[in-house]
């Protein structure tokens, strides 16, 4: 399935603010899908994404592809329409801003679940468990935290490894960036010595660049949901309905060994 990108230049101060005061955006969907769930757009499953997350959602070949495209494709084929992808700022996804400004239906951007987050949207039932997980240069594997003594580590704005590095590395300086890109090649330039970021990203780049390592996975027991609009309860539903049904007949096990080479233990 061909799937369009809209490139979405999102002020986040300005959208938060939007989503603070509740102004704008909350007129009534435009249209719906199977089922009456509602739509902000005919015929479309509108998602908000936040790339570059490979092998979660990427550009490849002028498409966007991965895990979570194939899981809310899935989606999109029980409500009778076609997924749109948006790409927009992590924290206008986290917020609540993009679904109160009825720019997306659901939002699919490796995001876990927390409970800050679950005041401002509503997530599906967890789809993906992930823990977080340090990459170092090869020559500079560090095999715990108390090797991280000294460490200039990169860390993703808005993210849960943020926080966790934040927390608990106390005796390293942690760098915030936008994205996962800009983490990456902080330590590829040599500007930081480590990224922390969840697993499954780092495992995928680590396999696929040489010169690197994954140093230790710190268990969080984190899981990823699919979010939306607070109180759309219709949306919920179609998520989670579907989320069961494709791990009831076999198709997640499918699209999980396709991003990630073996099916879910």
């Amino acid at each position: 399935m061909k799937r369009r990108l809209t490139l979405a230049t999102v002020a986040v101060g300005a959208m938060l603010a939007l989503s603070a005061c509740g102004g704008g955006g909350e007129s009534e969907p435009a249209a719906t899908g199977e089922g009456g769930v509602p739509l902000v757009k005919e015929g479309k499953l509108t998602t908000c994404t936040h790339l570059s997350y490979q092998p979660f959602q990427f550009e490849k070949d002028g498409e966007v592809v991965g895990f979570d495209v194939d899981i809310v494709d899935a989606v999109a084929k029980k409500l009778g329409v076609e997924q749109e992808i948006i790409n927009t700022s992590f924290e206008t996804i986290t917020s609540g801003a993009e679904f109160n400004q009825q720019k997306c239906d659901v939002a699919a951007a490796a995001t876990t679940i927390t409970p800050e987050r679950q005041e401002a949207t509503d997530f599906s039932e967890g789809y993906f468990a992930a823990n977080q997980a340090i990459l170092t240069k090869g020559d500079k594997k560090a095999e715990d935290e108390a090797a991280l003594k000294g460490f200039k580590i990169a860390a993703q704005a808005g993210t849960t490894g943020l926080e966790y590095a934040t927390e608990n590395f106390k005796d390293s300086e942690v760098i915030t960036y936008e994205d996962l890109p800009l983490s990456l090649e902080a330590l590829k330039t040599g500007q930081v010595d480590a990224v922390i970021n969840d697993n499954g990203v780092l495992y995928n780049y680590n396999t696929e660049n040489k010169g690197f390592a994954i140093g230790f996975d710190i268990k969080t027991d984190e899981h990823y949901g699919i979010s939306m609009k607070k109180g759309n309860t219709q949306m919920k539903k179609a998520v989670d309905d579907t989320l069961k049904e494709i791990k009831d007949n076999g198709e997640y096990d499918k699209i999980y060994k396709k991003w990630f080479g073996e099916a879910p233990k």
